[in-house]
């Protein structure tokens, strides 16, 4: 179910919610839109398409309805009531795929912290069945209210509990980052939205066999590998990381801070862009909102435009390796197929380039200036002393 709100990234298919529900297991059935100036306050489509919608799920069979935005509590719990269906918006459809696609200790925290701060705003959903009671003078409560209390502690000390964890885990990523920097390490991330291949694109530069398929967020963990550069004789840090998606909740963008500092802390971003899709300067635009929330908008980058095997042959660019204007900036951009390999091979020259030019300008920042070669030949005697 998706509503229009006028909004210009509107899916009018809900093609990305069908990929995200299979993604998640679960087969759609039924597509349903509708237009509003605003969202209902109660039912978030109003009553007259909340019928609609009932009648459509009886019709066709449906177990659940998802949202394509973002519901209230109040808006959930109402809406479970008037369709007698279990209810689900678009952001507790990507914590569930998340959770199942968490595989290290660090991913299943960030998934688990992420998930108990969505459990807290729906605690009302859980015991709305319990009324609270009233009696005598100055006392109002219930079986029901004090449940919740206890659920919203409960929470409330896991959260802290994994947050403490999660710490942890920043702190040794931390260290491992500042062994890379001690050793002089060129550290590259690959960034993008979701489905574009920057795990087939990984796998193809260092002969990985990170998890990549053609589903939304594939993989969730950041994995790190070195890439040998053979034209610039030495190694690369190479780091592949989640894949970024329209209306990320913002519970999972702090929720993956760590993660997505490997983005943070690259000298060189690959931003891998589907070219494919038509829908690929809104998932750009998404990519570049998320990096300025992180703060890795100013770090250099590399547009790379994948699945050039995808391109319909009288589409396809006159040539692999120009320029894109990205807000007023050009960056370099190069198409490619990490799929087929063709274009991989400018792709690793343009890298070499990169690599070459931060160690030419590393070697001149630590060559002696003018003044301090003058400071050198200067004897003591004209420095001057200070009077005790």
């Amino acid at each position: 179910m998706g509503v229009d709100l006028g909004l210009p990234h509107f899916d009018t298919e809900l093609q990305e919610l069908g990929l995200l529900a299979q993604t998640a297991g679960l087969n759609p059935v039924l597509r349903i839109t509708c237009k509003r100036k605003a969202p209902d306050a109660a039912l978030f489509v109003g009553s007259g398409k909340a019928d609609e919608i009932k009648m459509a799920a009886q019709l066709h069979g449906a177990r659940e309805v998802l949202f394509d935005q973002a519901l209230s509590p109040a808006q959930q719990r109402n809406l479970e009531r008037h369709l007698e269906l279990p209810v689900n918006d678009r952001t507790l459809l990507i914590l569930q795929i998340f959770a199942q696609r968490a595989r290290s200790h660090e991913g299943k925290l960030q998934v688990e912290l992420a998930r108990l701060r969505y459990l807290s705003t729906r605690l009302v959903r859980r015991w709305s069945h319990l009324e609270r009671q009233s009696g005598g003078i100055g006392l109002r409560g219930g079986p029901g209210e004090r449940q919740i209390e206890l659920d919203r502690r409960m929470i409330t000390d896991s959260i802290k509990r994994t947050r403490e964890r999660l710490d942890k885990v920043k702190r040794q990523r931390q260290t491992q980052r500042k062994q890379r920097v001690r050793r002089d390490t060129f550290n590259i991330s690959l960034v993008g939205y979701t489905n574009a291949g920057k795990s087939t694109l990984f796998n193809a530069l260092v002969k990985a066999r990170a998890y990549a398929a053609d589903q939304l967020f594939a993989t969730l963990d950041t994995t790190t590998r070195q890439l040998y550069l053979g034209d610039a004789a030495r190694s690369v840090s190479l780091s592949d990381t989640v894949g970024f998606i329209r209306d990320l909740p913002h519970g999972l963008v702090d929720a993956f801070a760590a993660t997505l500092q490997e983005a943070v802390d690259a000298d060189l971003l690959l931003h891998v862009v589907d070219a494919s899709s038509p829908d690929f300067p809104e998932q750009m635009e998404q990519v570049y909102k998320v990096l300025g929330e992180i703060g890795a908008q100013d770090i250099p980058q590399i547009l790379v435009f994948n699945k050039l095997d995808a391109i319909e042959p009288g589409r396809r660019p006159p040539q692999l390796s120009d320029t894109f204007e990205v807000h007023g900036t050009a960056i370099p951009r190069i198409f490619l197929s990490a799929q087929s390999g063709e274009g991989l091979s400018d792709l690793r020259e343009l890298l070499v380039q990169r690599v070459g030019s931060q160690a030419a300008a590393a070697d001149a920042a630590s060559l002696p200036t003018a003044s301090d070669a003058q400071e050198a030949q200067t004897p003591d005697d004209e420095l001057g002393t200070i009077e005790p």
